[in-house]
């Protein structure tokens, strides 16, 4: 693992990848996946290490690609969807040429918000066909949240609890962009709701939840 960074290597052991997988499903479940025709050309950016591509295959979807900055956890996929590791402010991808774009948890490490906001939601609205459509769950500073910021500063939790520890060691790696992401909710709002018509919205255990379609 030496050229994984310490943030990946926290990332790695936050869950097992069957959790992960199971977290994914669930949340999609709730993103409206049974209605979604099963050959939809999907893209999931900031895809790490793939476990959201592997949780859509097993829901029966079967035209996918990954995108994430990092080789390092793309190598660590277990799957047989494309993957292609590129900047997501500058997608490899052409104009309309896909359904759906996916993103689990990614944009809260763009770097300078809301600019870096702009730049990757103008691209995922030209890769994305008329009508196409773009999910996105990201955290968000609910009550809930801040409960558990509290409980990942506290030693003792964290020497009982592997994922505490990594939760908070993934924390101190992405302090800057994850807390000018959690806090400049209204701002970031704007900009969702400017590149995409919204369907679904919802704020629940430290996530928002959104759902919208491209114009």
């Amino acid at each position: 693992m030496s050229n994984i960074n310490p943030w990946e290597q926290a990332y790695l052991r936050f869950e097992t990848p069957e959790e992960e997988i199971e977290k994914f499903i669930g949340r999609l479940n709730q993103l409206g996946q049974k209605e979604w025709p099963r050959d939809l050309k999907i893209i999931e950016i900031f895809c790490g290490r793939g476990n959201g591509l592997i949780a859509l295959k097993r829901l029966g979807f079967t035209n996918l690609m990954g995108v994430d900055l990092s080789p390092a956890l793309l190598k660590s996929y277990q799957g047989d969807s494309a993957l292609c590791a590129s900047d997501c402010r500058w997608l490899p991808l052409a104009d309309g040429s896909c359904d759906m774009v996916i993103v689990q948890g990614g944009l809260h490490h763009l770097p300078v918000l809301p600019d870096d906001l702009e730049l990757t939601l103008a691209e995922v609205k030209r890769a994305l066909r008329p009508g196409g459509k773009f999910v996105m769950v990201e955290p968000w500073l609910t009550p809930f949240l801040r409960v558990i910021h509290f409980l990942s500063e506290q030693r003792i939790v964290r020497r009982l609890s592997k994922k505490f520890d990594a939760f908070a060691t993934m924390v101190h790696y992405e302090r800057e962009t994850y807390f000018s992401w959690l806090g400049q909710p209204e701002k970031l709002l704007v900009v969702f709701r400017r590149h995409f018509s919204e369907v679904f919205f919802r704020k629940q255990y430290g996530k928002v939840l959104f759902v919208g379609y491209s114009s």
